[in-house]
């Protein structure tokens, strides 16, 4: 009885979301009915006054609002103009170097936003306009920055990372270094993607202007602040000289000072960005209590263990097992947010994988991988929608069909990774042994 009442109160879930309900508030209506309709009104006291409280109690969540005041402080300082300037002032000149200069740009702003929607809309107003310009094709233009947008979730800081480290207790610091050879491993298969797809179609991507080694030197220091940003945050954590929630905290202060030396940062940028800061981190924490409610009532119904076992019992392949899951978050992926679906499945999905003998980190980056794939896809992809929200003149079937060859290069990176875990592993063990 009790796993059928958690396997519903699932299914119930769904159809909320699919109604657009908040998922906060979804969560904590499945949640506070599922615990009283289970285990009866005394339980479902004791649930409200503990739950959320300890949940809230987290010190995890503290490095939360630090990494998005980093986040927004870079889209307002301009990394992203410098970061695309600098990779353009290198491979521009050559066919399809705009899309790989976009390529480029994209992760290296993905480490100090830590959003791929964020990287989207920056470098899409910045790169895309510019493509156009030169003669690019609306679906190369549109598609390599929607796609290489996804890489900013896996190159740390990461907030649905830091979210799954939350749900999971999970070292961040781990996942932030697990991230990092997968995310380089992106951005070199979507510059490989891009060179082919010159190779039979050339002239989607004329060669743009050929630059002096004295301008791309200057254009190479513009990039000093986001390096030393990225190299002083994660190499703090990895080198055991301050906690995330530290290194966060460094790196915000960074990003401040340096918007401030350059002047795109002055009162009025500064008051939008905690005034951001604040109304996304309530958004996060209020998913949080949601989440802790939910977790109580299918915690009470048994219905993790009651999941572990079936799939046990079946005997499947924990790789076949693996593929559904990949097909099912892929799906989710195509409906809903990165943050909504790492928030309702992995509750659920977890503890059957870590018992199938899968690495919680491994995990935790493909799942990464994987729900970044539905922001590319139809019939939502939040970085299409994004995209062509911002660019009237390119269309969202346009940018659909542009992401097409870069699945192809997602799909061969996730069978790389599941061959050869020890992309994501090698260097956690370095860092943490």
């Amino acid at each position: 009885m009790a796993p059928a009442a958690g396997l519903a109160g699932l299914a119930i879930l769904l159809l909320l979301i699919a109604l657009r309900m908040p998922i906060g508030l979804a969560l904590g209506v499945v949640g506070i009915g599922g615990t009283w309709a289970l285990l009866g009104w005394d339980t479902l006291v004791f649930a409200l006054g503990s739950a959320p409280v300890e949940a809230m109690s987290n010190f995890t969540l503290s490095v939360l609002p630090l990494f998005i005041f980093m986040g927004i402080l870079a889209v307002k300082a301009g990394f992203a103009e410098s970061l695309y300037q600098a990779a353009y002032a290198f491979v521009g000149h050559r066919r399809g170097g705009l899309a790989i200069a976009s390529i480029v740009a994209c992760g290296g702003f993905g480490a100090v936003s830590g959003s791929s929607l964020a990287t989207v809309a920056a470098m899409g107003k910045l790169a895309v306009p510019e493509m156009l310009r030169y003669g690019y094709s609306r679906p190369l233009a549109a598609g390599s920055v929607a796609t290489a947008g996804t890489v900013a979730i896996l190159i740390p800081p990461s907030l649905p990372m830091i979210i799954y480290a939350l749900l999971t207790e999970v070292s961040i610091g781990k996942l932030f270094a697990a991230g990092i050879l997968p995310g380089i491993l992106a951005v070199l298969l979507y510059s490989l993607t891009t060179v082919a797809w010159m190779w039979l179609r050339p002239q989607d991507g004329p060669a743009g202007e050929r630059m002096a080694w004295i301008d791309r030197l200057r254009a190479l220091g513009g990039v000093w602040g986001v390096v030393s940003i990225f190299l002083l945050v994660l190499g703090g954590i990895f080198g055991g000289l301050f906690s995330p929630t530290e290194g966060a905290s460094v790196g915000a202060a960074g990003a401040l000072l340096l918007g401030i030396l350059s002047g795109k940062i002055g009162w009025r940028a500064f008051v939008d960005a905690v005034s951001e800061t604040v109304v996304l981190t309530a958004a996060i924490l209020f998913v949080v209590i949601g989440v802790s409610l939910f977790s109580f009532f299918v915690t009470g119904a048994h219905f993790p263990q009651f999941l572990s076992e079936t799939v046990g019992n079946l005997e499947l392949s924990k790789y076949l097992v693996l593929a559904i899951v990949v097909l099912l978050l892929i799906v989710l992926g195509c409906f809903l947010d990165v943050i909504a679906i790492v928030f309702v499945t992995t509750p659920v999905l977890f503890p059957i994988m870590r018992d199938l003998g899968f690495h919680p980190v491994w995990y935790g980056i493909v799942t990464m991988m994987v729900v970044e794939f539905g922001a590319v896809t139809p019939p939502i992809g939040m970085n299409i929608f994004v995209l062509a929200k911002q660019l009237p003149q390119v269309s969202a079937a346009q940018a659909f069909k542009g992401i097409a060859p870069y699945l192809v290069a997602d799909t061969l990176r996730l069978l790389l990774i599941v061959a050869f875990p020890v992309i994501v592993l090698w260097l956690p063990g370095v860092f943490f042994q």
